[in-house]
């Protein structure tokens, strides 16, 4: 397999999911081509492009889940932090990604719970 073929495939498949959603691709092309250079290699040793920052259970109703763009599945979660987890994707009004922060989801949770999100 072609790493930078399947990377350049993984991008446009991945834009077609994630446009509707109001995200894009992070306007920082080193971390996005590092990114989908480590699902192509997640893809070709695991069968899915999972996000390379979320580690694998096994149990497969979990791990599906985090097979990229997993947005969908957390999407509350990167929604209050405008980005996903890893970073690839972030909201389309964002223009600077390295001023977003990462929340956790307990501290997504205590956020919630107070009203401020």
């Amino acid at each position: 397999m072609d790493v930078q073929k399947r990377k350049q495939k993984l991008r446009e498949m991945f834009q077609k999911v994630v446009d509707p959603l109001g995200y894009k691709f992070s306007p920082d092309e080193e971390i996005v081509d590092f990114l989908l250079e480590q699902e192509v290699i997640l893809e070709k040793e695991h069968g899915h492009p999972f996000c390379p920052c979320q580690g694998r259970t096994g149990e497969r109703e979990h791990d599906m889940k985090i097979v990229c763009p997993c947005i969908p599945f957390h999407r509350t979660h990167f929604d209050a932090m405008k980005r996903c987890w890893c970073g690839l994707y972030v909201h389309k009004d964002v223009d600077d990604p390295e001023s977003l922060i990462q929340i956790s989801l307990t501290e997504l949770e205590e956020l919630q719970k107070e009203g401020k999100i």
